[in-house]
């Protein structure tokens, strides 16, 4: 089940909830729709990383705990609020320092996706529990847009 909530402002925003599942391709359909097509692949790989670990680690693939994603977009960012249902985690990553010898190799089902979060969003942040994760994709806007966005806001 997917819930979905529009605030009636000028500034796009949505809030939606759905159980924990790993069929998340109309999610990440509904959470791309404002982003442009040269962002959304990219953008695409690190919203199912993060909601497959809310899903898997988080809720631990429980149906009966749900997925909160909130969504906007201002001037400036792009941002997803992603929270989960489950205890949190205590691994500490370093990913901001990281190189290619330090990740996991290819084959291995855990530990890359911190590091890809990293690698694909501007600011990445976490509540004290681990529970609710923050990614932010900065929006560079050429001149031209600029000026035909203020023209209409």
């Amino acid at each position: 089940m997917l819930a979905l909530s529009l605030p009636q402002t000028k500034r796009y925003g949505c809030t939606i909830s759905f159980t924990s599942t790993l069929y998340l391709c109309p999610v990440l359909d509904l959470l791309l729709e404002k982003i442009p097509n040269e962002l959304q692949a990219e953008l695409r790989l690190g919203l199912q990383e993060a909601l497959v670990n809310a899903a898997k680690h988080g809720n631990k693939l429980d149906p009966g705990k749900s997925i909160f994603v909130k969504f906007s977009v201002t001037q400036d960012f792009y941002s997803w609020i992603i929270s989960d249902q489950g205890q949190g985690f205590s691994t500490q990553c370093d990913c901001t320092n990281h190189s290619i010898e330090t990740l996991p190799p290819d084959e291995s089902e855990n530990g890359r996706g911190f590091c890809l979060l990293y690698e694909i969003f501007d600011q990445v942040h976490w509540d004290q529990q681990k529970t609710q994760l923050k990614l932010c994709k900065q929006v560079k806007k050429n001149k031209r847009q600029l000026i035909f966005s203020n023209m209409y806001s």
